[in-house]
């Protein structure tokens, strides 16, 4: 953990300070955001030779939000999100040959080969999903939620979505119910300013996120989603909050996504100049290689050992995937409610 937080805000008003990490800390955010970046890009490689196929949504460039909002969670908590799913799956702990699986439709698939990208599920590691539903996930999550409260267990939920489900009306029904209920629910807006295509300033008269809970009496904060110590300390303070029974928290995360909105898009309303000038200036993995090195925590020597393990595990989760057997036919009878 880092150290402690400063109190609770009670406006949306974005905070300066940051989580002071530790050496532990920084290489173990380095490393695991590290890993989300290399699977994500060994995803792309293979759903460009055709070995994945339907709808797959890359979490390139967003890494800081969920390994920053996982260092705050304790055993017990739950994560859902929608359908750009793959690194909050390895961020909670799953195995990447069973994700890697999955894309390729394997028996080994944490959904047996039958859900693909946006469907994967770990009771066991607390993930509740991936959903193809836009915006799904909240009313579930907000559920969860519900859940831990009937069974007083101290449990919190962290719901994902985007800046475009946030405008989805079941978002603001579950709103509502959380803040009515004092529900331990925090909200992550993972505004990654377009949506599927459409600028936040096109689509949304409120474009600070963080403030669409503010008839419900729900706090809300900006956060710097490409830093991860930022999201950690503001990740601290929302599920401290929830946690001691004063109900849902709303955290918005400014983040960038590199690649388009899936793999099928160009991303042609955006300039290349503005993605690098992100990647030159504000990329949530080089700000924590760049502070490491900076203060003596590894070398640079250990830094690519670091890359080449994680390469390795990523190779070794790739080759897994397109070995495995793909499922029995009788699998299309299983996990059916009749």
């Amino acid at each position: 953990m880092a150290a402690k937080s400063a109190a609770k805000p009670k406006s949306s008003e974005a905070q300066a300070a940051v989580a002071e990490f530790t050496k532990d800390q920084d290489l173990a955010a380095y490393r695991e955001m590290l890993y989300i970046r290399r699977f994500e890009e060994k995803a792309g490689q293979m759903y460009g030779m055709g070995l994945i196929g339907g709808f797959c949504h890359l979490y390139i460039g967003q890494e800081a939000v969920v390994v920053g909002m996982q260092m705050c969670l304790t055993p017990g908590d739950q994560v859902i999100t929608g359908y750009r799913d793959h690194g909050h799956m390895l961020a909670c702990g799953m195995d990447g040959k069973g994700v890697m699986a999955e894309l390729t439709g394997r028996r080994g698939g944490f959904s047996r080969g039958k859900g693909g990208s946006m469907h994967m599920f770990s009771v066991e590691k607390q993930f509740f999903g991936g959903h193809g539903i836009v915006g799904a996930q909240v009313s579930l999550g907000t559920g969860l939620g519900f859940a831990n409260r009937y069974k007083k267990n101290g449990n919190v939920s962290v719901a994902y979505f985007g800046d475009g489900a946030a405008n989805q009306g079941q978002v603001y029904e579950s709103f509502n119910m959380a803040a009515l209920w004092k529900l331990p629910v925090v909200y992550v807006v993972e505004n990654n300013r377009y949506a599927m295509g459409t600028a936040v300033t096109r689509s949304s008269a409120q474009t600070d996120f963080s403030k669409r809970g503010l008839s419900f009496n729900i706090p809300g904060e900006q956060v710097d989603g490409m830093d991860v110590r930022a999201v950690q300390a503001a990740g601290q303070r929302a599920v401290e909050h929830a946690r001691s029974g004063e109900g849902p928290f709303i955290l918005e995360m400014m983040t960038y996504r590199y690649r388009g909105h899936s793999m099928s898009d160009p991303a042609k309303y955006r300039s290349k100049d503005e993605v690098q000038k992100m990647r030159n200036e504000h990329d949530p993995i080089e700000q924590v290689r760049s502070r490491i090195l900076a203060a003596g925590f590894a070398t640079e020597d250990d830094l690519k050992k670091i890359d080449a393990s994680v390469r390795d595990l990523v190779q070794e989760a790739a080759d897994f995937a397109q070995t495995d057997p793909e499922p029995d036919v009788a699998e299309l009878w299983t996990d059916i409610v009749k």
